[in-house]
């Protein structure tokens, strides 16, 4: 048994503004949930790339989309972080770098329910020993979306109601009733990430453009030549997948985390985290 020890210092940050340490236009989509909930599905059609029927585990998986929208350009990083339920500290690390949070469970798996409703708790509790928000709600500013996928099942299969679902969340975040397999409300909820994560509309799937990394990147280079260019379509919305993108090493999670503000003393406790 390997214990790998994170040390969270005490943040100090003199003012509530994050963009100091944070890239411009970056957003980082965090999903959480148990297994066989629908979560990769469910990023497949986010990335238009279809759905699978067979199930194939996943460990952990980090995706990354750039988009050139309204001459602006975006980037956003999305965490499947589909195991990290058997690791607390790496999880909170996840949690504490994102931005905008989507939990599944599945409505013929009550366990799965209840573990959403475990995370949730655990989300606004790691976001609030970040430094104090502008607005006294610190939930008003955790942008989380829950979907209760796999509703195209019998219902006779259904283990959690939509009732029981606001009687223990109530109106903290957005709830849809989801299927990754024939597309249900998705897209609902890709524009509802947007807007609760303070992106453009046209990130959701159907809103842009498909295009390969190189078109993208000559896209960039070449904005001032195409300026004056009257191709249809050349200032459309697009976004391209970012191949090789991999997931930051944890101590730029953390260094993520702490930013440029925070102060520690040498002779003051750190708070420990183990991983086994």
């Amino acid at each position: 048994m390997v214990a790998i020890w994170y040390y969270f210092q005490k943040l100090h940050v003199k003012k509530c503004d994050k963009t100091e340490f944070l890239p411009q236009n970056c957003k980082r989509i965090v999903v959480l949930g148990a297994p066989r909930v629908g979560k990769t599905s469910i990023l497949r059609r986010y990335l238009r790339d279809g759905f699978v029927e067979e199930y194939n585990p996943t460990s952990e998986d980090f995706l990354r989309k750039l988009f050139r929208i309204r001459g602006e350009t975006y980037q956003i990083d999305i965490l499947d972080a589909s195991k990290e339920r058997d690791f607390p500290a790496k999880r909170r690390l996840s949690i504490l770098t994102g931005d905008i949070f989507l939990l599944v469970f599945s409505v013929d798996d009550r366990s799965s329910f209840e573990e959403v409703c475990a995370l949730r708790t655990e989300i606004l509790a790691a976001k609030s020993k970040l430094p104090k928000p502008c607005l006294p709600d610190q939930r008003a500013l955790v942008p989380l979306v829950v979907c209760a996928n796999k509703v195209d099942l019998h219902e006779s299969e259904r283990k959690v109601s939509p009732t029981e679902f606001f009687q223990e969340f109530g109106n903290d975040c957005e709830y849809f009733e989801t299927s990754a397999k024939d597309s249900t409300n998705l897209e609902k909820v890709f524009e509802t990430l947007a807007k609760r994560g303070g992106l453009p509309a046209e990130t959701g799937p159907s809103q842009h453009r498909k295009v390969s990394l190189r078109s993208y990147q000559a896209m960039r280079t070449s904005r001032a030549h195409w300026k004056g260019n009257q191709e249809p379509g050349r200032d459309d919305p697009c976004g391209a997948l970012y191949p090789l993108a991999r997931r930051p090493s944890f101590s730029t999670d953390l260094r993520h985390v702490i930013g440029p503000h925070a102060t520690g003393k040498p002779n003051k406790a750190l708070e420990k985290c183990q991983i086994q």
